[in-house]
């Protein structure tokens, strides 16, 4: 079960690699210590969040700004690890608990390719195997571009700062190919977090464009009743 694990998280692995080394990276260049970037690696262990955060803290915005905007960004994992604490209900809370703390997108995708490993005798290995993985390849990532954010021009350094733009809208383009009204959420999103930026700081000019694009969903992606 173990090497299994591994083998279904090796393909994260050699995602994570360098989307890791690319916010060490920029993180170093926000002015993020070593120790600090390593350290929201290890305990956030969210991308497009830390990616985030790190925009935010270049940008010289609040605590409590980072704080929401990750919050908001992040609410998705509450029903990610609903749906997967579903599958594991033959499984020990002591499990559940950690287990839950290391889903992200993409381990949530391969660990629900393979749900019958969680009927199986110490299936729970699997999905440890696969998390760790995944987990401790984003980490050793970070670091490593942490390292390198020292040593590289800063000329380079800076120019690696449009893998930020690049990853989110690498993210969207599948969305929006999908469903046409996903583009008119983040236009508006847009929008909204330009006529914050007019008012107030650029840290709470991201939260309020995330919330309000956010909740703008709710109506543009009602389904029609049948």
């Amino acid at each position: 079960m173990i090497q299994k694990g591994i083998a279904v998280g090796f393909p994260i692995m050699l995602g994570y690699l360098p989307v890791a080394i690319t916010y060490g990276v920029l993180a170093k260049q926000a002015g993020m210590s070593l120790t600090e970037l390593t350290s929201m690696s290890i305990l956030v262990f969210a991308g497009a969040s830390q990616f985030m955060a790190v925009n935010m803290i270049a940008a010289s915005a609040g605590v409590m700004e980072i704080i929401i905007a990750t919050f908001v960004l992040n609410f998705r994992h509450f029903v990610m690890s609903l749906s997967f604490m579903n599958r594991l209900r033959g499984i020990g809370l002591n499990w559940k608990v950690p287990l839950s703390l290391g889903l992200t997108d993409e381990t949530f995708a391969m660990s629900s390719l393979h749900p019958d490993e969680a009927k199986k005798e110490k299936g729970v290995l699997f999905y440890t195997a696969l998390i760790l993985t995944a987990y401790f390849s984003w980490v050793a990532g970070s670091f490593l571009g942490g390292v390198l954010g020292e040593i590289i021009p800063a000329q380079l350094s800076q120019s690696m700062g449009i893998a930020l733009y690049a990853m989110f809208v690498g993210l969207l383009i599948p969305s929006v190919k999908k469903e046409k009204r996903i583009g008119l959420i983040a236009i508006f999103a847009m929008l909204i977090n330009v006529f914050f930026n007019q008012f107030t700081s650029e840290g709470w000019a991201i939260v309020g464009g995330t919330v309000i694009g956010a909740a703008s969903g709710i109506f543009l992606l009602k389904e029609d009743p049948k």
